[in-house]
């Protein structure tokens, strides 16, 4: 499994991340997208992320993808290559079943953005369904101020007219972030979106 942070980077949270999937039984490992411009030592809580964030393109973000991909199937143990992402990172994931160098098994979102443009240059994944490879589970949260319930539902609608084997889900009352910076807030639509995980994970794992 291969962890896409959000904007903040390498917070200490998708570190923690990878080693409750470790825990699963799933070998993960979660990708520094600022490596080309910020200190690799812990940054902290007050780190600026915004400037770093301006820097990021969608080349060297596949660049930072494929070689994240490599150490995972370093030893040749791998059955199956499956990517989450989380806000910018959750867009990034969808992208990446449109890479077919990757050999994606799967690919999970958490309140990725589905449509329009983004700063980093990535594709807005509703447009590109059709050229999807791989398995797909979004996640959203009903009351996200920025990906409305309608933008969710065209999600959906293109996932299905492209033939994508996929599964979207949205919590009623959560909103953005509410899986990583507001889990205690909602900690019951948190262990049912994790459980989700596992599950896409073992559903869609080769034998």
């Amino acid at each position: 499994m291969l962890v896409l942070p959000d904007v903040r980077g390498l917070h200490r949270y998708y570190e923690e991340l990878a080693l409750r999937f470790a825990e699963a039984g799933i070998d993960a490992l979660a990708i520094d997208y600022f490596g080309r411009t910020a200190p690799t030592a812990d940054r902290g809580a007050d780190f600026d992320y915004q400037p770093h964030v301006s820097e990021l393109r969608w080349p060297t973000l596949l660049m930072d993808v494929s070689a994240g991909m490599h150490e995972l199937r370093e030893g040749g143990r791998t059955r199956g290559a499956f990517s989450v992402g989380f806000c910018m990172g959750g867009r990034l994931s969808f992208d990446l079943l449109t890479r077919p160098e990757l050999a994606m098994a799967g690919a999970v979102g958490f309140y990725g953005w589905p449509g329009g443009t983004h700063r980093t240059g990535t594709p807005a994944p509703m447009d590109s369904a059709s050229e999807m490879h791989g398995a797909l589970l979004g996640i959203f949260g009903g009351a996200d101020q920025g990906i409305p319930p309608e933008t969710v539902r065209a999600f959906d609608v293109a996932l299905d007219a492209a033939g994508v084997n996929h599964e979207v889900i949205s919590y009623p009352n959560a909103g953005h972030s509410f899986f990583d910076r507001k889990h205690d807030e909602f900690a019951a639509e948190s262990a049912d979106a994790w459980q989700h995980v596992l599950d896409f994970v073992k559903a869609y794992t080769p034998d």
